[in-house]
């Protein structure tokens, strides 16, 4: 292994979108009370990519993935890799149409985590290497102090963001009706080391998520951008 893979994030134990192999955090409360600030970003429905100076990995890092629909992304990397060093940016890519389609698109890759050795960078050093290397971040939510909140607060407020749009636009790929976000992804601000990932990033994700299959990989589609949309409705 070349590096070590995103750690898989624990879901609230109110999020109604867990599957079999999925992991809870129980004690997840306890976990934000030492944590000052949260700041929470919408889960974007997508595949979980990853820069570094070695290459661009999918959810394993034991090689570089080779996927047609990272291709654009690894054309990015070439220009990139040199001056990565020890950073590795971790992002949604959106290139490939998943359960969610998105109608307002700017571009295909949302930066989420920049790991730095065995730290995991802070919200505002995530947004400073994402503007570095001139790529957006996933859209942000809400920043709040915890000190303000309650258990029943925070279920509150988590559950009132899940069921809106998306950002981007949110429709479902098969009927084209419109339909909620993915969920949301609620993070410590500030850094915090490799080691204490699952008691510092929890998410929830919304009911029967998942509609793709095992033939995915064989009938996928790129995702539309913003302008194309646009020259749709004018032709």
């Amino acid at each position: 292994m070349i590096s070590e893979k995103y750690g898989r994030t624990y879901h609230y134990p109110f999020s109604p979108g867990t599957t079999s192999d999925d992991r809870i955090n129980h004690t997840y409360w306890e976990d934000i009370q030492r944590i000052g600030t949260l700041v929470h970003t919408e889960k974007l429905d997508g595949e979980n990519n990853c820069l570094s100076q070695w290459g661009v990995f999918a959810r394993s890092h034991a090689a570089p993935t080779t996927s047609p629909w990272t291709r654009q992304l690894r054309e990015r990397w070439e220009l990139i890799k040199n001056d990565l060093g020890d950073i590795e940016i971790f992002g949604e890519n959106l290139y490939a149409v998943h359960s969610i389609e998105y109608q307002r698109l700017e571009t295909h890759f949302y930066v989420f985590a920049v790991r730095y050795m065995d730290q995991w960078l802070a919200w505002e050093e995530v947004k400073f290497y994402a503007a570095l290397f001139d790529f957006p971040t996933v859209p942000e939510l809400k920043i709040e102090p915890v000190s303000g909140l309650t258990p029943e607060l925070l279920k509150q407020e988590i559950i009132r963001m899940s069921q809106e749009p998306s950002v981007f636009g949110s429709c479902d790929p098969w009927t084209k009706e419109a339909c909620t976000r993915e969920g949301v992804v609620s993070r410590n601000i500030e850094e915090y080391p490799v080691s204490g990932f699952a008691q510092n990033v929890f998410k929830y994700v919304r009911k029967g998520h998942v509609k793709t299959d095992e033939h995915w990989t064989r009938n996928w589609k790129r995702a539309r951008l913003t302008w194309e949309f646009a020259n749709e409705k004018e032709e």
